[in-house]
């Protein structure tokens, strides 16, 4: 059995294709981390090929797994950029990028490849150049993944991607899957389609707003005894209800409803027998009787933190990452906090990032943003002329990583301060539901 999807990608067509081409994914059942690398470095897919044929294994591997269709893997974004500068599209949508995902323990890494070869050239092989790479990054998930090139090399025309396209690619997968012995889903259903870095994070156990929707859906279950419960539950959450013939709910700080039986198979049916099925006892079980707090430490006047650090710990209290000895309670973090929950690494590293050098405001992130700029153009004068070239290449390196990091700061301060405001106008609301409802509530 195999899973697919395709979805646009707008942007730099190199780093595109050198994350389907990436070595590292296709050398073994393991996950290696690499150092980040700016466009400016990525110029084109000689670069990827000296860093691919490093060692000579690695050549071999990249040779055995990744193929190209109407183009050669070693120059494939430069002939796809000529076909769009031939016709002159070279502006929005530059390609799409597709994934073929195979059942655990189904198939071997040469079969994989094989038939993601095939099935590109069935959807695209007449018309559009094609990079297909498969992956061998974790051991039993193999996926094969699919850079098209949007503009036709025959006639110039776009590829623009349909219902239609995903139910083709789907039948082919499925059809080559029949001609190599593996197992197909008979009578698929069709859901939602995902993007494939949700996609990514459910292969990789991390946990996506999708999967909290789910958690939060089995927890309102697990607590009611009633279906009125179940949706009383829902609303101190903080979702928003539609019931119809698909329920769908939209959580906090969310702009869009889920639809349960769409995404989860959760009919109103299913949910009211879960909720008869359970035991008394385990729908209304009590918390946990709080321990007393004893401080042993004297009190000393703390040195008030302001701005950028400030905004970055108070996320990660909201997170209930912070502080250290607290265990996190899921259950009681925003929606919108909990959903980065698998950033928090990132989230870190910014973090000490601005403890580091005691950065506060917009303008000192500039600034030390401006002097690495400088040291980076300083040192790689340097490395044209001077012995040393390794050691001043990881010196660059380390400068370009913390300007990236600069930059997700800028970022990612604008969407926290927004996440702030959301979640203070959704408990607003909450409380004046809580008092509008009040007086017609059953005492007990």
């Amino acid at each position: 059995m195999a899973t697919t999807s395709i979805w646009s990608v707008k942007g730099w067509l190199g780093k595109v294709v050198l994350y389907a081409e990436n070595p590292e994914k296709t050398e073994n059942p393991k996950v290696h981390e690499t150092t980040y690398q700016t466009p400016s470095q990525l110029q084109g897919l000689s670069d990827v090929i000296t860093y691919a044929s490093r060692k000579t294994e690695q050549g071999e591997l990249m040779r055995r797994f990744v193929t190209g269709i109407n183009c050669q893997p070693e120059t494939a974004r430069d002939e796809m950029m000529a076909t769009k500068k031939h016709y002159g599209k070279t502006e929005g949508v530059i390609a799409y990028h597709g994934y073929q995902s195979f059942a655990p323990g189904e198939a071997t890494p040469e079969m994989a490849h094989e038939i993601g070869v095939k099935l590109a050239e069935r959807l695209w092989g007449e018309r559009f150049q094609v990079v297909v790479a498969t992956h061998l990054d974790k051991a039993h998930h193999l996926h094969t993944h699919f850079v098209v090139n949007n503009v036709s090399m025959t006639d110039g025309k776009k590829y623009y991607r349909s219902e239609q396209d995903y139910r083709d690619m789907q039948r082919e997968s499925d059809a080559l899957c029949r001609e190599y012995g593996l197992s197909v889903i008979d009578h698929p259903k069709r859901g939602q389609s995902k993007h494939y870095s949700e996609w990514k994070a459910e292969q990789d156990g991390q946990q996506t707003w999708r999967g909290i929707v789910k958690k939060d859906i089995d927890a309102a279950i697990r607590r009611s005894l009633t279906e009125r419960q179940f949706w009383e539950a829902l609303r101190k959450m903080g979702y928003e209800v539609k019931r119809g013939k698909d329920i769908s709910v939209r959580p906090p700080g969310k702009e869009r409803f889920v639809r349960l039986q769409r995404n989860f198979d959760y009919t109103i049916e299913s949910i009211r027998r879960r909720i008869l099925a359970q035991n008394r006892q385990e729908a209304v079980s009590q918390p946990p009787p709080r321990k007393p707090m004893r401080f042993r430490r004297t009190f000393h006047t703390l040195h008030r933190i302001t701005g950028l650090r400030a905004l970055y710990f108070h996320y990660l209290t909201r997170m209930g990452v912070l502080p250290k000895k607290r265990t996190p309670n899921p259950n009681r973090v925003y929606f919108l906090f909990r959903e980065d929950i698998r950033f928090v690494q990132r989230i870190a590293r910014e973090a000490r990032l601005l403890v580091r050098y005691n950065i506060d405001t917009a303008e000192q992130l500039n600034e030390y943003k401006a002097s690495l700029t400088s040291q980076i153009q300083t040192l790689c004068n340097q490395r044209k002329s001077r012995d040393g070239v390794d050691e001043l290449s990881k010196r660059i390196s380390q400068l370009r990583r913390e300007v990236k990091l600069c930059g997700d700061i800028e970022t990612r301060s604008c969407v926290m301060r927004e996440k702030f405001h959301r979640s203070i106008e959704d408990q607003n609301q909450m409380k004046k539901e809580v008092t509008t409802h009040e007086p017609f509530r059953r005492r007990r």
